[in-house]
């Protein structure tokens, strides 16, 4: 797995050179720090675990620690940021503070950005890095940063694509623009000869790295290309750097690039690119922000003063001071800290500094019995009978394709009243199900080499729209429906109909007209004539059941007839 990797807690996980006294103690202190040592290992041991002992043999035994960094704290994704975080917690370095450094006169450097990039890749940013001096874990822990960030806060270069380059082979102003791919040639990264950009794009179609970024660019008419005034081509983002200006541990100053759709995330990745190594030609923003102490203590439920909580945040790289008459606490919110955006934020900052083993538990002063829902319950005690009475349960994907819902059910799909995604990613997923039929006509046909009969149920909710007006509606509503079903070589109508009595019997509804339920003859797509049947209890429609349909089963890719029974069970709450 990449060092930082994106996972579904929204975490990410970074390989740390640190030494410490313990490990225990170092795991105590990240998590003081908001921050979980997740393993101790070595490269040795992770290749031996995913390869085998025998490619693990000359492996280094560093000791290596694997830490889960919160998925908005961009500034501890490197070493530097992570050791400089760590030792102002501790109170062992003073909070650093990032300024401009104005270049001297003919040193400064201009970005020209022409309108040919507007409709691809419109927004950039640079700035210069001076008197850099590289070693090798240097020089790696900044290579491996640009990394991290392009898989996170860059959405895999979508949003924002970096370059960096050594500004000592290349000669200023740099043009950032758009021109058709034949008219672009140069050597890229680590290549021994000039190429087309139609020629880079088919050079690494098949590299394990950088194909999964040539989509960004391949259909457009131009590329994004950026180049000195010698016309030398700097890098065709986001795809690739040019060889001429690349990198190396001789490297002193660096330009830096970061081209993207987003003009707020350009900035926040170049301004923790150059405070992690601090020196550079680039406007750092601070902003300050105002918050009560009252409220910090209230939402903690401590009792800290106000100079007490101002030093809690500066622990945390939030440079913070007393105004006024101890009425408010004045936080000067660096670069780095893009992740700060509401007082909450702060809040939380003060309570990783103050401590959470330290707050005092205490009993809320209003309190309730949790106590399970109503439909939820019933859903549970139906759930248990209708498997006592051999069906097995299927849970389905609550979205599906308009085909499943209204084609392959002889229905128009305005007729559905489906709830439809505005955006979705495949043509599986387009609407909310509004019924729980085609999931489980799916199920039996991906399982039709199970032995026979099939018998399959699912409670689950369907989503329709809802017009009503009021405060609480949100133009849709969910509701509980039964469905089974039932595959043999015969429809089985009588097991689908002995199945609904079963159920009204156990939701003690009687077999009458009065305040009971009863069936009765109607018509629907789904249904073969004259083998449908409405079900209707306590004087209102609930659902309907009956032999399905011949064109129906052979859309869903199935052989023989089947039953079925939909039914929702709200009313019987």
């Amino acid at each position: 797995m990449p060092c930082a990797a994106c996972t579904p807690s929204s975490k990410r996980k970074i390989h740390l050179f640190f030494f410490f006294t313990a490990d225990e103690e170092f795991n105590d202190l990240c998590f003081e720090f908001g921050l979980e040592l997740d393993e101790v290992t070595s490269e040795k041991d992770i290749i031996s675990k995913e390869k085998g002992e025998g490619k693990a043999a000359g492996a280094s035994e560093t000791v290596l620690y694997k830490i889960d960094v919160p998925a908005n704290r961009y500034d501890l994704l490197c070493l530097e940021g992570l050791v400089r975080g760590l030792q102002v917690f501790k109170e062992r370095i003073n909070l650093p503070r990032y300024e401009k450094i104005i270049p001297a006169k003919g040193e400064g450097q201009k970005l020209i950005i022409t309108e040919e990039t507007v409709k691809i890749r419109p927004y950039a940013v640079a700035a210069v890095l001076r008197n850099i001096t590289f070693t090798k874990e240097r020089y790696d822990s900044f290579i491996d940063l640009q990394e991290k960030l392009h898989q996170n806060i860059c959405r895999r270069r979508a949003l924002v694509a970096i370059g960096t380059h050594d500004l000592d082979t290349i000669s200023g102003p740099f043009t950032f623009t758009a021109k058709v791919p034949s008219e672009i040639k140069f050597k890229p990264l680590n290549q021994s000869q000039e190429y087309t950009a139609s020629q880079i794009m088919d050079l690494y179609r098949t590299d394990s790295h950088l194909r999964h970024y040539l989509h960004l660019i391949e259909n457009k008419p131009r590329y994004p290309v950026i180049f000195d005034s010698s016309g030398v081509v700097l890098s065709m983002p986001p795809i690739i750097n040019g060889d001429h200006s690349k990198i190396s541990l001789k490297t002193r100053n660096v330009f830096i690039e970061c081209t993207g759709t987003d003009m707020t995330k350009a900035k926040i990745v170049l301004d923790i690119i150059v405070a992690m190594f601090k020196m550079a030609n680039v406007e750092l923003a601070y902003r300050k922000e105002k918050v009560k102490p009252e409220l910090i203590n209230k939402k903690l439920g401590i009792s800290e003063t106000p100079s007490s909580l101002a030093k809690l945040l500066t622990r945390m790289c939030l440079s913070s001071h007393i105004t006024g008459n101890g009425n408010n606490i004045e936080i000067e919110i660096p670069p780095t800290r893009a992740d700060v955006i509401h007082a909450c934020d702060i809040v939380e900052d003060a309570a990783i500094a103050y401590g959470y083993n330290n707050i005092q538990m205490v009993i809320p002063k209003t309190y309730t019995i949790a106590n399970q829902l109503p439909l939820n319950k019933l859903t549970e005690l139906l759930r248990l009978d209708l498997a006592a009475a051999g069906f097995t349960e299927a849970l389905t994907f609550a979205l599906c394709s308009t085909e499943d819902i209204a084609d392959k059910l002889g229905m128009d799909i305005s007729a559905t009243n489906a709830v439809h995604i505005a955006n979705p990613k495949t043509a599986e997923f387009q609407v909310a199900r509004t019924t729980l039929l085609p999931g489980l006509l799916k199920t039996i046909a991906a399982n039709r080499k199970m032995p026979l009969p099939l018998k399959l149920f699912e409670i689950s909710d369907v989503v329709v729209k809802d017009l009503t007006k009021g405060k609480r509606n949100v133009g849709a509503r969910n509701y509980r429906h039964l469905c089974a079903i039932y595959y043999n070589k015969s429809p089985g109508f009588e097991i689908i109909h002995g199945l609904l009595d079963r159920v009204m019997q156990l939701l003690e509804v009687p077999p009458n007209e009065e305040n009971g339920y009863t069936i009765k003859a109607t018509e629907g797509s789904a249904f073969f004539p004259g083998r449908c049947a409405e079900i209707f209890a306590r004087g209102q429609s609930v659902g309907k059941l009956g032999v399905l349909h011949p064109d129906v089963i052979t859309k869903f890719e199935l052989t023989m007839p089947c039953s079925a029974l939909e039914i929702n069970i709200e009313p019987f709450v």
